[in-house]
This record gives C-alpha cells, structure tokens and sequence, in this order.
C-alpha cells in the first residue's frame, strides 16, 4: 500500500538579490521561489531513507514506495548515487543499497551539484546551446553564478546528519521497520 507524501520537489527559497537584499523573510512570493530537478530531490530523499534505515539494504521498489515515486526514476538517481559512492549495492536474493559513507560525510551540497550541474541555470551558462545576444556585455550572469555559489556554500555547511538526526518526523515517514529512536527531538 502506498502512503500519500506530497510530490514534486520541495520550494527552496532563493531571495532575489542575494547579495544586497532588503527582503523581509516571511514574504516569499511565486517569484521568489527556484526549483530543484526532480532527480535531485529523490536523491536527497533516497539518501535520508538510507540513514533512516542504516541496519537493512533497501530494495529499489521499497526506496519508490518511500519516495513516492516510480521506481525506474528511483533506479536511475540509486544507479548515480552508486556510481559516485554515495551508495553501496548488492544484487539478489539479499539485495538493495544502503549508505556507502558515514551520515556526517554526506554532504548536501555536494550531492546538489551533483545532479544539477547537468543542466545550466540559465541559457548563457551554457556556451553550446547559448543565443542570447547580449551575453557579450551583459552583467546579469556574474551575478547569477555569484547567487549560485552563495547557494552552494549554504548547502555545503548541510551533511546528511543535519536533516536526519533527531528528525522524528522523518523518521516516523521512513522507516520501514519503526522502533523508538534514540536520538528522536520531539516536535522536530
């Protein structure tokens, strides 16, 4: 039976000058929102169903159900995140993935990169496909990659630990074989 956990990828606030911004936070309009590949979301929720679960492997259909999504998508963004040793795996009978570093050593940002370096921001980071005319004297770009790296460098400071650890609410959603956590905050 599948539980029903919102889908599509989570909204990260992305104020809109970072740099030099006098936004109130609390004020966050449709515009001020940036979204995150669908790939690099089931990524982050694959690997937190992982540190939730650090004593069994999981099996794709199990990560699908968890994540709420198919499980060919599941096994596209496992079939990377094994490739980059982010995940150990193990075919048959007594098969399925499991965490291939140590929780604290995951680091977000570096997972977000990841999966999203893939794609360019905008169409003039990108010199293959680029035809924008103005990318010979337009300044919006370097403050676009600047707003990206203030972007990253948050992330980077986020290990998996920081979103696992204490989290009895994910804890509650992703455990497939719930017992009392040690570390559980309640309310968190």
């Amino acid at each position: 039976m599948r539980i029903y956990r919102p889908q599509g990828p989570p909204y990260l606030i992305w104020l809109k000058e970072i740099l030099h911004s006098d936004h109130k936070i609390g004020t966050v309009t449709k515009e001020d929102v940036m979204r995150l590949t669908t790939r690099t979301n089931l990524a982050a929720r694959i690997l937190m169903a992982c540190a939730v679960n650090p004593d069994r492997r999981l099996r794709t259909a199990e990560i699908a159900d968890l994540c709420n999504c198919s499980t060919n998508h599941a096994a596209h963004v496992v079939q990377r995140l094994h490739a980059e040793g982010y995940l150990e795996a193990q075919r048959g009978r007594a098969g399925g993935i499991r965490l291939a570093r140590a929780v604290p050593q995951v680091s977000i940002g570096a997972v977000f990169r990841l999966f999203e370096s893939e794609i360019p921001f905008a169409e003039c980071f990108d010199a293959d496909t680029n035809s924008c005319p103005l990318v010979g004297t337009c300044r919006l770009r370097s403050y676009i990659r600047r707003a990206l790296e203030a972007f990253y460098h948050e992330l980077d400071l986020v290990t998996l630990d920081d979103l696992v650890r204490g989290n009895c609410g994910l804890t509650e959603l992703l455990a497939l074989h719930p017992a009392p956590p040690r570390d559980c905050v309640p309310g968190a």
